[in-house]
């Protein structure tokens, strides 16, 4: 693919150095539909990068965009704070019936603010009230948004130092294969939590990510999390379950944590849960847990109607039809599978390994550094990767879930290009 240089001098003088992804992918996109985003100058680039995961069902899905528009064309309420509205009753009435009760779970629904550290930041409050504890539980390796309480139980040291202040009330334990199986699962914290000599406050929650995206694509065993479970209800600690990149079928199932056959005490969702990439996102708790006082936790922005309206479009054209959604999900997987395996075994000494469920998937290398020139060079070839990992070492698959099979395999022949022509 030949690259004109773009127009980039307003984003560069007078957008804010924070700026990332950008850097990374320097052209000026213009529109996208499916699984294709075309820049200014008419390239077209295959996109394994989803919104970060907001874009579950593709750019512009046809149907989302036709609830959409018929909604905005007769004048619905797109800005309702917690009031009623027949958007949000719609969406609550098929989060209830396709999601909620075929799942028999027993969930209230919070909508705490349109973004998942909202989500999160409500979790924790409400685990703290709940309890009457401060210190909250999380793992190596973990993200959970930019807010402080969030930051307070992330472990990305970058990402923490940018809080500017001490974090506090947040104490890491060791993720799955953390320690690579050298020890028990939980021993250590276990043995803390009973020792009265070890220091460790009594946590109110232990927070968790099935799958860690942001951490390096670290995919927790089923059974590393029903021990989790166990512990958490064997020593009276709430368990929270970050689901705000990993839910909405992206693992496969709607929600990561079906395979391991726990129910959470809290939930928390975002992402792709308006299916449009609307901003919207929510708190699921155990109704014994909703001792919130009327206005205590609030936000202007909570009541995103049009996200309401497309969630609701996307509940109804994937997830009421039984388990086709996650079965076609767990089929690309096995494609995406296959191809990293290939991948693998063409550079043995180079590629350290390949993990993922349902279609998200990381390659890491021993050279931590590889993974960013390969994204590079996949931009470059018209394809849309991002890294993660402490180290950005790891090269992230997430491309949208109604991603062709032909698609799939023309990003992951990209990828294996990308991939041999770096060094």
């Amino acid at each position: 693919m030949t690259i004109t240089q773009p127009d980039l001098s307003v984003f560069e003088t007078l957008e804010s150095e924070v700026r990332s992804y950008c850097r990374g992918w320097p052209t000026v996109f213009d529109r996208a539909q499916g699984s294709r985003m075309y820049d200014e100058d008419g390239h077209e680039y295959l996109d394994f990068f989803a919104g970060a995961g907001s874009l579950n069902y593709g750019h512009n899905n046809a149907v989302l965009k036709r609830a959409l528009i018929d909604y905005l064309e007769r004048d619905g309420v797109t800005h309702g704070l917690d009031m009623s509205t027949t958007a949000k009753r719609a969406f609550l009435e098929s989060f209830q019936n396709l999601i909620l009760r075929p799942r028999d779970l027993p969930y209230k629904v919070m909508f705490p603010g349109p973004t998942g550290t909202n989500a999160v930041e409500s979790a924790l409050k409400l685990a703290r009230k709940v309890k009457g504890r401060e210190s909250i539980v999380s793992f190596t390796n973990a993200f959970h948004g930019m807010s402080l309480g969030s930051l307070a139980v992330t472990g990305n040291a970058f990402k923490r130092a940018g809080a500017g202040i001490p974090l506090v009330h947040g104490t890491p334990m060791p993720f799955d294969h953390y320690l690579d199986g050298r020890v028990p699962d939980f021993i250590w914290f276990e043995r803390l939590l009973e020792d009265q000599g070890s220091g460790l406050n009594k946590p109110a929650a232990v927070i968790v990510e099935t799958v860690q995206g942001e951490g390096g694509i670290n995919v927790a065993r089923a059974e590393w999390l029903r021990a989790l479970a166990d512990l958490c209800e064997r020593q009276d600690m709430l368990l929270i379950v970050d689901d705000i990149q990993m839910g909405c079928g992206r693992t496969g199932a709607f929600f990561s944590f079906e395979e391991a056959g726990i129910t959470p005490d809290i939930v928390t969702v975002s992402k792709s849960i308006s299916g449009y990439g609307l901003p919207m996102s929510l708190c699921l708790f155990k109704p014994e847990l909703d001792i919130w006082e009327p206005g205590e936790h609030n936000g202007t922005f909570r009541g995103n109607n049009p996200a309401f309206v497309t969630a609701a479009a996307a509940l109804e054209a994937y997830w009421s039809d039984g388990p086709a959604m996650e079965k076609q999900t767990r089929a690309r997987g096995e494609q995406v599978d296959q191809a990293l395996r290939a991948i693998r075994e063409e550079h043995p000494d180079e590629s350290k390994e390949y993990r993922g469920r349902g279609l998200v998937w990381g390659i890491e290398f021993h050279d931590k550094d590889r993974a960013g020139r390969v994204a590079q060079r996949a931009f470059e070839l018209g394809l849309l990767i991002e890294t993660s990992g402490p180290e950005s070492e790891v090269v992230k698959l997430l491309p949208a879930l109604t991603i062709t099979p032909d698609e799939l395999d023309e990003g992951l022949r990209t990828l294996a290009r990308a991939v041999r022509e770096t060094t």
